[in-house]
């Protein structure tokens, strides 16, 4: 039997994730908390997050659990979840500028507003919020069984641009065509919320349950 830590830092979705994690867990047990000496020994780890760069920083670094996200993401398979995804890269624009925890390379930027000479009822909105589909780019074990443009919800006002663009395994479209979902080794993430998303949320969680942190 597996351990899943899911990563409690006060700013994640963690009621409706821990329990669709558990649907799809099996045997494998999820264990919430923010008590590193908990979850540096599970087997895989999930960083959530909903809201603002500086607070998921800040209280990363209260909790004394940047650092080990940064140790045990040279471990184990680890799952970043739309803030998660975000905090992963190397900086944020947002809050006049945050550095994060550097996983990947790539800053995070926010959408820029709807053309003022777009119809008003025609204009797409900051924050982008709602369902939208998502195009894989290539192949990765955590879209087996997932149709290509698949519907994920999502809400976020602040995008990844990526450094390196084979890290990119997902994109959508929102003003203008952004990273969503992206990898390397054992590491992947998404800006969606798959614990929102219905089954083909479900099974992008089933998928990296199963996944052994290989490509």
């Amino acid at each position: 039997m597996a351990v899943i830590g899911v990563i409690d830092y006060g700013m994640g979705n963690l009621h409706s994730l821990s329990k669709s994690l558990e649907r799809v867990a099996g045997s494998d047990r999820i264990e919430v908390s923010f008590d590193p000496d908990k979850l540096v020994k599970c087997d895989k780890l999930v960083l959530p997050g909903v809201g603002g760069v500086l607070g998921c920083m800040n209280e990363l670094r209260r909790l004394e659990l940047s650092e080990l996200v940064v140790e045990c993401s040279q471990k184990v398979p680890m799952l970043g979840i739309c803030l998660g995804m975000q905090v992963m890269l190397e900086f944020s624009h947002e809050n006049d500028g945050v550095p994060a925890l550097g996983l990947f390379p790539g800053e995070v930027v926010r959408f820029p507003d709807p053309p003022l000479d777009v119809p008003a009822e025609q204009r797409l909105k900051v924050p982008h919020m709602g369902w939208n589909q998502v195009l894989q780019q290539g192949a990765h074990p955590v879209w087996s069984g997932v149709p290509d443009n698949s519907w994920f919800y999502f809400v976020h006002s602040y995008h990844a641009r990526m450094g390196n663009a084979a890290h990119v395994i997902g994109t959508a479209q929102y003003l203008h065509s952004f990273a969503c979902a992206i990898a390397r080794e054992n590491l992947v993430a998404f800006q969606f919320h798959p614990e929102k998303s219905q089954g083909a949320g479900l099974r992008l969680l089933a998928n990296f349950v199963q996944w052994d942190g290989t490509v």
